[in-house]
């Protein structure tokens, strides 16, 4: 199983922990039903309790444990009719079994304590006993227009730890209102995906996306406030196989499962494997460049190397030929060496350029170089032994030049380094050449060993000429969101943001280079593009357009079509590319080319872009 299968695979090691021993009230006398154990709560009132003869009708099975409800339910809404039982080995109990089970409540938190998600209530059981078999199940909960509607908010009145401290409202809050639905029969119908399937999950909004608020133009949903919209809800095979989605695609009909939680969000756990009916859009195409046009690309290579499978390969070179129609110059980030993820030293990556390359060309696309500066083993951040890195693959046959400083050896060559300054820690400045602006080094990395970049790739500078004009281009992936909390219901709301800091440092060093650029001459034509991880919004891209006197083309896109990444079925902008004023004044056309993110096939990748400027006259 994939998905939640793992976290109730561990639940035998994790749960006890979960419950420690504390200061807890009893169990009320007489019979203690489901919602007794839930409470009107994200911990239970009753946990580390015991708990004799709670009734249920089973509902679904586990490995390691079973979900039950109440087919008597009371009338209030803030409090679950459902919950999990923990039994460690298979169950005995079927599917429409009427039960009583007997244990301790507990707290499990998937991850360990530490996580930042929230905790899954539960019952440690020690007995099952089965009363009657053949018991009709509790009707399911519809989510969506027609039944229960979730808050627009995630969470509403103090911030902080939901867990403690605040009152619970499941009319108010998003949060609260799947945790009141926790361990139920839960039904969507008519569901479309949000974003693509990706490890056995794929996120979906009921009723085709009615009462969801602002959808993408291609059927997504914009990222809501930094997360996920609350109307989505994600899918997980953790019980039944699931279909391959597209953004787009639809379940027809009802479908339902158990509500459950685990790693920062909900899970609708269905029953059985729904009838996908295929409606996404298709891959999208640019226009080529004219004659007179500049066209400057992007591009995420995710690790590439030359044990990647064939098929990577010739995704990532018909984004290139047949969705940016081959661009003069592709900022290309996420190259990874030529021993891929084996930690042995290896640094090189000219097998891994030549493959695509090649494939470039077997897609029918021009010759294409590579520069690029090889990092230090193990010095860029990312998994050991990756290496990946930032370069650009360029075209020589429309009028773009590289300008190699120092002359370097055959670029894709594993020779040594010619003697002098090492590239990968020495910085590139910008100097005056010739009447003209140009750089120290060709290509070299901006202020490598500021601390800014400690673990973390550096950004490229590389110097070009189109027709003879100098032009300088950034290449850039900036420090990733993985260490901050769950973008959607996780435990800290609003969510923490460690990285947030690192990222805005390296927005003012990105900045000062330009500056220094702009300096040496006020109308150099400067590009910076890569992968920022922050959408248009956010402190760090406005720091390094403010500070630099850029211009960020994706946010001038209509909201619809702004999005490079889909994360937890929110469309988010976290691809860039920046102009500098000579540049912004000239015709241009910018395009997000929209035929990754929103994949299955390719659910890790981001968008590709491209931008088009009319360099014709002055």
């Amino acid at each position: 199983m994939h998905g939640l299968g793992t976290v109730l695979a561990a639940a035998a090691l994790v749960a006890p922990l979960a419950a420690a021993p504390v200061a807890h009230a009893a169990a009320p006398p007489g019979v203690v039903r489901i919602r007794d154990v839930q409470g009107a709560a994200h911990v239970s009132p009753l946990t580390g309790s015991a708990v004799t003869g709670v009734p249920g009708v089973v509902t679904a099975l586990t490995g390691n444990g079973f979900w039950m409800q109440d087919p008597r339910p009371d009338r209030s809404d803030a409090t679950s009719e459902g919950v999990f039982v923990f039994t460690r080995t298979r169950p005995r109990a079927a599917v429409g079994d009427a039960v009583r089970v007997d244990g301790r409540v507990a707290e499990f938190r998937p991850g360990g304590p530490a996580s930042r998600g929230l905790t899954r209530t539960e019952i440690d059981a020690s007995a099952t006993a089965v009363t009657a078999h053949g018991v009709p199940l509790p009707a399911p909960v519809v989510l969506g227009p027609g039944g229960r509607r979730p808050p627009g908010r995630v969470i509403d009145g103090p911030r902080g730890d939901v867990e403690k401290g605040r009152a619970f409202d499941p009319r108010r809050a998003a949060l609260d209102f799947y945790e009141s639905l926790e361990g139920m029969r839960v039904e969507v119908r008519d569901a479309v995906a949000a974003g693509p399937s990706r490890d056995g999950e794929v996120p979906v909004l009921p009723a085709a996306g009615a009462g969801a608020g602002p959808r993408t133009a291609r059927g997504g949903v914009p990222a809501h406030d930094g997360g996920a919209n609350p109307a989505r809800i994600v899918l997980d095979d953790a019980l039944a196989p699931l279909p391959a989605m597209d953004v787009g695609d639809r379940l027809p009909g009802p479908n339902d499962g158990v509500l459950d939680y685990a790693f920062g969000d909900y899970h609708l756990l269905l029953a059985a494997t729904p009838r996908r009916a295929a409606a996404g859009p298709s891959r999208e195409t640019t226009r080529a460049q004219r004659p007179g046009e500049l066209a400057v690309g992007t591009a995420g290579l995710g690790g590439l190397n030359p044990d990647s499978p064939p098929d990577r390969f010739t995704d990532l070179a018909a984004d290139i030929v047949a969705g940016l129609r081959s661009p003069d110059l592709v900022v290309a980030v996420g190259l990874g060496d030529n021993s891929g993820p084996d930690d042995d030293g290896t640094v090189t990556a000219d097998q891994t350029v030549a493959q695509l390359i090649t494939a470039i060309s077997a897609a029918g696309g021009p010759a294409y170089d590579w520069r690029s500066v090889a990092p230090r083993d193990n010095a860029d951040g990312g998994a050991k032994g990756d290496n990946r890195r930032l370069g650009f693959l360029f075209r020589t046959d429309r009028g773009l030049a590289f300008v190699d400083r120092p002359a370097p050896a055959e670029p894709l060559a594993d020779d040594p380094p010619p003697a002098g300054p090492d590239p990968a820690v020495t910085p590139v400045a910008a100097v005056r050449r010739d009447g003209a602006v140009a750089l120290s080094l060709s290509p070299g990395r901006i202020a490598p060993g500021n601390a800014a970049w400690a673990g973390a790739r550096k950004p490229l500078a590389g110097e070009l000429r189109w027709r003879g004009r100098p032009l300088i281009v950034i290449a850039n992936q900036w420090y990733p969101r993985t260490a901050d909390d769950d973008p959607a219901f996780g435990r800290r709301q609003p969510p923490s943001r460690p990285t947030l800091w690192r990222r805005e440092a390296q927005a003012r060093v990105v900045a000062g280079f330009v500056r220094s650029v702009r300096k040496a001459d006020p109308d150099a034509m400067v590009i910076v593009a890569g992968e920022l991880n922050d959408a248009e919004t956010s402190a760090p891209v406005r720091t390094l357009a403010s500070g630099a006197g850029l211009t960020d083309l994706p946010a001038g896109l209509p909201a619809g079509d702004r999005y490079t990444a889909v994360t937890a079925g929110g469309s988010e902008t976290l691809d860039h590319v920046l102009l500098s004023p000579s540049l912004r004044r000239r015709p241009h056309e910018f395009d997000i080319v929209h035929r990754a993110a929103e994949f299955a096939d390719r659910a890790d990748d981001h968008d590709p872009t491209v931008v088009r400027v009319d360099m014709d006259g002055k």
